[in-house]
């Protein structure tokens, strides 16, 4: 069974992103229930169907296959609830890690978050100088949880301001 062992984290400034091309991502969810998901993504000039389970620490099973973007396409429109995620994606490779920095429009605009992905649940990582604070867990950052409550909706204090 494939596993998503995944930590998340809030992005203190924007001095990742010098030279690093972003790609654009739309995502939306045909399911959010008890804490699994069931989303459809097109970015990159592809599309998957996603399925994953509810997490546990930090790791969920994940089962993600390819789907042709039309069928993609008319899922999003017709299937998906709303509002779909929208984000611009970073990938930055440092030392044997992948990061990857969303950051999000629309709906979400304002809301960036770094993502990486490990081996184990103890991996030991060193965190870039532009990360913030740790997130992983708080579901309110979750990106299917950004469906049923946007960023933009959030109070001050639930931004951390």
């Amino acid at each position: 069974m494939p596993i998503e062992i995944e930590r998340k984290f809030l992005v203190r400034d924007s001095s990742w992103m010098k030279g690093v091309p972003p790609i654009y991502y739309c995502q939306g969810y045909i399911s959010t229930h008890n804490g699994a998901t069931v989303r459809v993504r097109i970015g990159e000039n592809k599309a998957y169907l996603c399925i994953k389970s509810i997490a546990v620490k930090i790791s969920r099973s994940e089962f993600e296959y390819p789907i042709p973007i039309e069928d993609a396409k008319a899922i999003l429109d017709n299937l998906c609830a709303r509002p779909l995620i929208e984000k611009n994606r970073y990938k930055i490779k440092i030392g044997n890690l992948l990061w990857e920095i969303d950051v999000f429009e629309k709906n979400n605009k304002g809301l960036i978050i770094a993502e990486v992905e490990l081996e184990r649940e103890d991996q030991d990582i060193e965190l870039p100088p532009w990360i913030l604070r740790e997130v992983t867990g708080d579901r309110k950052y979750y990106n299917s949880m950004l469906v049923q409550y946007p960023y933009s909706k959030w109070t001050n204090e639930e931004k951390g301001l």
